[in-house]
């Protein structure tokens, strides 16, 4: 094609797949008609059209004189699945053939939606040019590859080929809990219609219109999140930030002046980022991604002449599924009738998902093509303690997920129910029964639970939801506030635990073999010592004359805590020496999660103030058993008689040497193994907001004397497990199990 005719090239193979998206013509008629005018434009002796399957294949969908190509592709094998692979177009000419070939990925919200490919023989390479225009055209392809009728025709291929249909879809868990609803595919990426400009200026006014339009609307959504979730208002103040970068409306506007359209513009800005950003190593820029995602979408949405604040949503429980989602996206919804997050690609720091987790929503990731599985107004059931989303859930599923979800407002009600009742068994044993807290949706736990005290205090979670690191005056802020509301209960706040599966956004990528047993947690801010020092810090001023417990988490010798509080005790001397207000007393203790710690215990238990057993880590350490994986699910079990021995030793060396011991791990959100944590001696707890009603009925419920009786007898048991037993005691015994 001449240069000069690029252009006029392009907008006929554009207005061509937008005629064949509307036609009403068969699909494999439609595609036949698209390749050939593909062929037409570039020269080509025959074109393809491979649509992805799932993350290991490619099947063809169509060709125009290509009986050549393959019928199906695995991802990396030759230039077609590799080019799917690494999501980029190769253009490739053999000398000796004299054949080009040229694969451009159709790419969709940053996924591979299918290839096509061209080639020809004794015609020459395919230009730079060409293969510049491919990609633009392949925006306009992606929508139609997504189109209902589309979609419908490849899964009717696939069910032709044999491929078992799935029930389930397996993700990620990033978010646990349960529930039922409807799906509602989150404000799928909009089809771009037009991609060439005919009035630059139009285009510009249009960019500018759009953006002061959602200038407006965020405006609005941070005026309502100041009053309802307050975590969540510094990430929605730096969303905004990166909406308004002016560095990327240049971008775009440069984009115009090419002949751009502005929402064409948008996406091409977006296409050429990411194909930048994805191969960095820095986790912060990559996080950045998902933003940016979402800030494009809307704006073209703007762009466009669409508005939000007019969308009518649903009344009914809903299951809310997309590629990709912003953190304002989600408040575009009522939190009491979302019951499940399903995100095709998602990462625990998403910001997004930050604010599910506060919102108690379950959250999964990583199902590959998981918009195109399911349509807007199936019912599904997610089940985020496996990762599972059931795409055609049975009755008793239905049922069963349905009573183990539970909306805020039922949590709320059984709380108050149950706010003035003292914790203790029902032989009258006093059980302490305290909070973990992290997110601001945290205090509202605080009163209907009536709860003994904050026996979790996830620090990191301030750190995660930043856009730079915390400083002193921030820190001290949060941390007063929980004070304040408190009163004189007990607070025990964790110093900064991340590393492992808890990334911060604006630090570099910690690439490590082991994650969960390398650099994290007290070993970084030992490293560091600066972040533990102004973390202390903020810690004592705002607890000036109050009692201020600090506990250090993954201590694995004597030798780190000794080190971890000398450097309190530093900080603490020093600001008394400058006569400034500080904590009245200071209680210094650690979590044991680590195995090494326990061979330790008696030297240990003489120096610390108290324990607390973060039984997730020491679970996954003792048995070298990745939680996370889901191969060993159900291969080990914290009721098996070697790990409760375990926890009864790490107890009666505490009640040995009168040193508080507590529990925070998921261990004592279960009722079932809180009860027999109760019988082995274990009198202080620390559980979810979610899972507090759920434990204190237990606790209601149960005979103290009893269930020790029975777990002496369990000691001695050579079964895999203790669980079926534990469920069996307390149904016999009506005990509340949930």
């Amino acid at each position: 094609m001449k240069i000069s005719a690029a252009v006029n090239e392009a907008l006929n193979l554009q207005r061509t797949i937008s005629e064949q998206l509307l036609a009403e013509n068969l699909m494999p008629d439609k595609i036949a008609a698209i390749l050939k005018a593909f062929a037409v434009s570039s020269d080509s002796d025959s074109v393809a059209l491979y649509a992805t399957i799932d993350e290991n294949y490619l099947e063809k969908m169509g060709d125009y004189n290509g009986s050549e190509f393959k019928g199906n592709i695995r991802f990396s094998d030759d230039n077609i699945g590799l080019s799917a692979a690494e999501r980029r177009t190769i253009n490739e000419y053999n000398e000796q053939t004299k054949q080009a070939i040229l694969c451009v990925p159709v790419i969709r919200m940053y996924n591979t939606t299918g290839v096509i490919v061209l080639s020809k023989t004794d015609k020459g390479e395919y230009s730079e040019g060409l293969a510049e225009i491919a990609e633009t055209i392949a925006l306009s392809l992606a929508e139609f590859m997504s189109s209902k009728q589309f979609l419908e025709y490849r899964n009717r291929i696939i069910k032709e080929k044999g491929i078992v249909v799935r029930d389930s879809l397996k993700g990620v868990c990033l978010n646990k809990g349960y529930g039922v609803g409807k799906v509602l595919l989150h404000r799928k990426h909009r089809e771009i219609i037009n991609i060439f400009a005919e009035n630059i200026d139009l285009e510009h006014s249009r960019l500018n219109e759009g953006r002061r339009k959602m200038s407006e609307y965020l405006d609005k959504k941070i005026a309502q999140t100041e009053n309802s979730i307050g975590n969540s208002l510094e990430i929605m103040e730096a969303y905004r930030m990166f909406a308004q970068d002016k560095g990327w409306y240049k971008k775009i506007s440069a984009d115009i002046d090419k002949g751009y359209t502005a929402e064409a513009a948008i996406e091409h800005v977006y296409e050429e980022m990411w194909a930048r950003l994805s191969l960095t190593d820095d986790m912060y820029l990559k996080e950045k991604l998902y933003d940016l995602r979402d800030v494009s979408d809307r704006l073209r949405s703007f762009v466009v002449g669409e508005t939000f604040d007019d969308e009518v949503l649903p009344d009914e429980d809903i299951v809310i599924v997309a590629q990709n989602m912003g953190p304002a996206d989600l408040m575009d919804y009522n939190y009491d009738k979302i019951k499940g997050l399903v995100i095709e690609d998602g990462t625990a720091t998403m910001h997004v998902v930050i604010i599910a987790k506060a919102l108690n929503i379950p959250v999964i990731a990583k199902i590959h093509g998981v918009t195109q599985e399911v349509k807007t107004g199936e019912i599904v059931a997610i089940n985020g303690e496996q990762g599972k989303l059931y795409t055609r859930p049975s009755d008793d599923v239905i049922a069963e997920y349905q009573k183990k979800s539970l909306g805020r407002k039922n949590i709320f009600a059984e709380l108050k129910s149950l706010k003035n009742v003292p914790t203790e068994t029902l032989d009258g044993t006093k059980i302490t029964l305290a909070l973990n807290y992290g997110f601001d949706l945290d205090f509202d736990y605080i009163e209907p639970t009536n709860c003994d005290g904050i026996g979790l205090y996830r620090t990191e979670i301030m750190y995660m939801a930043a856009e730079k690191m915390p400083d002193v005056e921030t820190q001290q802020k949060q941390y007063k506030r929980l004070f304040d509301k408190m009163g004189s209960k007990r607070i025990i706040f964790r110093t900064l635990d991340v590393g492992s599966d808890k990334l911060l956004p604006y630090w570099g990528e910690i690439k490590e073999e082991n994650p969960a047993i390398g650099w994290r947690s007290i070993r970084i801010t030992l490293d560091r010592r600066a972040i533990l020092r102004q973390q202390i810090r903020a810690l004592l001023r705002a607890s000036a004359g109050k009692t201020l417990n600090i506990m250090f988490p993954m201590i694995s010798t004597m030798h780190e805590f000794l080190e971890a509080k000398e450097t309190v005790m530093l900080e603490y001397e020093r600001e008394k020496s400058r006569q400034k207000p500080t904590a009245k007393q200071l209680n210094i203790g650690i979590m044991i999660e680590v195995p090494s710690v326990i061979f330790q215990l008696d030297e240990i238990l003489q120096e610390v103030d108290f324990i607390s057993i973060g039984t997730n880590d020491l679970y996954q350490f003792t048995f070298a058993c990745d939680r996370g994986n889901p191969r060993l699910s159900n291969r080990y079990d914290v009721l098996s008689v070697p790990f409760l021995r375990m926890m009864k030793n790490i107890v009666d060396k505490a009640n040995q040497y009168k040193v508080y011991c507590s529990v925070c791990g998921e261990m004592a959100a279960n009722p079932v193994e809180a009860m027999a944590l109760i019988g082995m001696g274990y009198r202080n707890f620390s559980v979810s907001g979610a899972a507090y009603a759920n434990v204190k009925q237990m606790i209601l419920s149960l005979k103290k004397e009893d269930i020790e009786d029975y777990m002496k007898l369990l000691f001695k048991s050579d079964k895999k497990t203790l669980r079926p037993q534990l469920l069996s005691y307390a149904y016999d015994h009506g005990i509340a199990i949930k």
